[in-house]
C-alpha cells in the first residue's frame, strides 16, 4: 500500500513539475514549484537548485527552501564539495552520511544525508538538484531514482520557461530598440545623437557604463566624447591610439572585440577610470556607415563576463542605428551651413540690387543738374576764387557720375555663357541640388513625359538657377510634404515648354499679378527676388516663365526654353 501511494505521489508530482510550462512564465516561480513537489514526493527537510554561472564557471544556489536565508548566491567550483563533484562528473550521487564524506561542503549544521542529481539542459549540464535530510542514511537508491525521474522532467520543463523568458527579454530588447530608432532618427544636433545613444546602450545591455569614442581618421586617435553610469553623464577625458589599445582591434578588424578580464589584460585602456570603478569586461562594437568607421560603442560590466550573441546582436544592431543617425546628423549639419550661406549669399544679391537701383535712379538727376551746369557756361577771372569754386563743381560732379557707374557696371548679371547641354542633364543635376531639401521636407519629384536626349542652348549654371528658384519655392509652399511634377507639354519653333506643377498651398490671389516684381514675397523671411531673378534668366535666354494657375490645390508654373532646332524631340516614357 505504502508503495502504491508513494508511485502516485510520484506521478502527481511529475505531471505538476510538466504543467509549470503552461502556468507560468517566471523561472523563479518554477524553481519554487520543482523544489515543492521534489521535497512532496522525498523524505526530504530541505532542497536547492544550484546553476552554473557561464561568467565565473561556478555553480551557484538559484533558490532553496528549508535552508539559511543567505543561502541564496552560495558558490561552489567544479569538483567542490559534493554538487561541485555530480556537476564535474556529471553523476548522480547519494550520500548516506555526509559527516563521513570529505567532500561536504557544510550549509547547514542539521544537514546528515544528502543526494544530487545532475540538471541538464539540450544535453548540456546546467546545474544541480540537491535534496537535504536531517537524519542519517534518510534516502535509499529508489530515491535517488525518483530523484533522477524528477530532475529529468525539471530540466524539460525548465528548459521551455527559460526559452519563453530569452523570446520575452528579446522582444523587450526589440522594442526599445525601436524606440531609441525614432528618439534618434528625430535629433538634428550630433551631440544629442551621441549623448542619446551612449545613454541607451546602458541601459538596453544592462551593464555599468558605457562610452562612445569618435574615430579621427586622419591622425589615428579615438577621442572620447561620452560616458554614462549608474548616476548620469560622467566628466572623464581621453585619448586612444588605435594602433596601442584593444579598442582599437575593433576600428581595424570593423568587428566587435571582447575583454572578458580588464584587470590583467595588457591591451586594457581608460586605465586609471578602469581600476576606481573596478570594470572587468568590456564590449567593444564599431560604428560603420557604408565601410567608415564613425566610432567606438563600449559597454563594460564590474564583474568578470563573458557577453552572449544576443547582448552582441543587441549592440551591433544600436551601433549601426547610430552610425546612420550620426550621419544624418552631419548632412543636416551641411545642409544648414549651405542653406545660411545661401541666405547670406541671397541678402547680398538683395543689396547689389537694391545699390543698383539707387545708382540708377540717382544717375537721372545727376545727369540733369551736370547738363544744367555747364549749360550756365560760368567762367571767371583765373584770379577770381569763383573760378576755382566752379572747377570743384565740374569735378566732383565728375566724381559722382563715375562712381554711379562703377555702381551700375558692378551689379550687371553677366552675360550667359551659351553652351549645347542635354535637358535630362539639366534636370538631373539641378534635381540633385535639391535632394536633401526634397526629402528633409518630406516632397516626391516626378519627372513626366521629357525628353531627355533633347539639346537646349545657354547657360547652365544660370538656368539651373532659375530651375532651383522654382522648386525650393514650390518646397516652401509644402510644409507637410508633398509632390512636384515636371512635364513636357509642346515644343514650338525653337522654344520648348515645361509645366511645373506642386501640391501646396497656393498663391494668395492679390499677389498673382505681382510675383514677377523684385522684393514682392508672400512668406516670412522671403527676399521676393526668387521668380524675378528667374524670369530675368530665362528672358536673357530667349525663353520666359508664367504662372499658368494657383490655388488650395497647387500652383503650375510654364517654363519656356530654348532649343537646338536640329535635335530629335521623341520624349521618353
Amino acid at each position: 500500500m505504502k508503495a502504491a501511494d508513494k508511485e502516485r505521489r510520484v506521478v502527481d508530482a511529475l505531471y505538476r513539475i510538466s504543467s509549470i510550462a503552461a502556468e507560468t512564465e517566471s523561472s523563479a516561480k518554477a524553481f519554487e514549484v520543482i523544489l515543492e513537489e521534489v521535497m512532496r514526493v522525498l523524505p526530504a527537510n530541505s532542497a536547492s537548485l544550484s546553476l552554473l554561472n557561464p561568467d565565473t564557471g561556478c555553480l551557484e544556489i538559484e533558490f532553496g527552501k528549508g535552508l539559511e536565508q543567505n543561502s541564496r548566491g552560495f558558490s561552489l567550483s567544479l569538483g567542490q564539495g559534493i554538487t561541485g563533484w555530480v556537476a564535474l562528473h556529471k553523476k548522480p550521487l547519494l550520500v548516506p552520511d555526509v559527516t563521513q564524506d570529505p567532500r561536504y561542503h557544510r550549509i547547514k549544521d542539521s544537514i546528515r544525508s544528502e543526494m544530487a542529481v545532475p540538471l541538464e539542459e539540450r544535453g548540456q549540464m546546467v546545474g544541480v538538484l540537491n535534496v537535504d535530510a536531517d537524519q542519517v542514511s534518510a534516502f535509499d537508491e529508489e530515491d535517488l531514482k525518483i530523484l533522477m525521474l524528477l530532475t529529468r522532467e525539471a530540466g524539460r520543463v525548465l528548459n521551455r520557461v527559460w526559452l519563453v523568458e530569452q523570446l520575452k527579454h528579446q522582444a523587450g530588447q526589440l522594442e526599445v530598440l525601436l524606440g531609441i530608432g525614432r528618439r534618434v532618427a528625430g535629433k538634428r544636433l550630433i551631440d544629442d545623437v551621441l549623448e542619446t545613444i551612449t545613454r541607451e546602450a546602458r541601459v538596453l545591455i544592462d551593464c555599468s557604463f558605457s562610452a562612445l569614442f569618435l574615430h579621427d581618421p586622419e591622425n589615428h586617435f579615438l577621442t572620447l566624447h561620452n560616458i554614462h553610469g549608474p548616476k548620469g553623464p560622467v566628466e572623464a577625458e581621453e585619448t586612444l591610439n588605435i594602433e596601442d589599445s584593444a579598442v582599437g582591434s575593433a576600428i581595424r578588424g570593423k568587428r566587435q572585440i571582447e575583454v572578458s578580464d580588464l584587470l590583467r589584460s595588457e591591451e586594457h585602456h581608460f586605465t586609471q577610470f578602469i581600476r576606481s570603478e573596478n570594470l572587468q569586461a568590456m564590449l567593444a562594437t564599431p560604428l560603420c556607415f557604408e565601410n567608415e568607421v564613425i566610432g567606438v560603442l563600449n559597454v563594460y560590466v564590474s564583474s568578470r563576463h563573458r557577453f552572449n550573441d544576443d547582448a552582441k546582436r543587441i549592440l551591433g544592431a544600436l551601433a549601426d542605428l547610430g552610425a546612420v543617425a550620426i550621419q544624418n546628423s552631419r548632412l543636416y549639419a551641411r545642409v544648414f551651413d549651405t542653406e545660411q550661406s545661401l541666405r547670406k549669399n541671397e541678402r547680398l544679391t538683395t543689396l547689389g540690387l537694391l545699390t543698383a537701383e539707387i545708382a540708377h535712379e540717382i544717375r537721372n538727376p545727376l545727369t540733369v543738374i551736370k547738363l544744367l551746369f555747364d549749360s550756365l557756361d560760368l567762367h571767371f577771372n583765373p584770379d577770381d576764387v569763383r573760378e576755382k569754386d566752379a572747377n570743384v563743381i565740374r569735378e566732383k560732379l565728375d566724381h559722382l557720375e563715375s562712381i554711379v557707374e562703377r555702381v551700375l557696371d558692378f551689379g550687371k548679371i553677366r552675360e550667359p555663357i551659351r553652351m549645347p547641354m542635354r535637358l535630362g542633364d539639366l534636370l538631373e543635376e539641378t534635381f540633385r541640388l535639391s535632394r536633401l531639401k526634397l526629402e528633409q521636407s518630406q516632397v516626391n519629384l516626378l519627372l513626366e513625359n521629357i525628353p531627355k536626349d533633347q539639346m537646349l542652348t545657354g547657360d547652365k549654371g544660370q538656368l539651373q538657377q532659375a530651375l532651383l528658384n522654382l522648386i525650393l519655392n514650390a518646397i516652401e509652399a509644402m510644409p507637410k510634404g508633398g509632390e512636384i511634377r515636371v512635364s513636357a507639354d509642346s515644343k514650338i519653333h525653337s522654344l520648348l515648354e515645361l509645366t511645373l506643377r506642386d501640391t501646396g498651398i497656393g498663391i494668395p490671389q492679390e499677389l498673382q499679378d505681382r510675383i514677377f516684381d523684385s522684393f514682392l514675397t508672400g512668406r516670412r523671411g522671403g527676399t521676393g527676388l526668387g521668380l524675378a531673378i528667374s524670369k530675368k534668366i530665362l528672358q536673357d535666354h530667349g525663353g520666359d516663365v508664367e504662372l499658368v494657375e494657383s490655388g488650395p490645390q497647387g500652383t503650375a508654373f510654364k517654363l519656356i526654353l530654348p532649343v537646338s532646332e536640329d535635335e530629335d524631340t521623341r520624349p521618353e516614357t
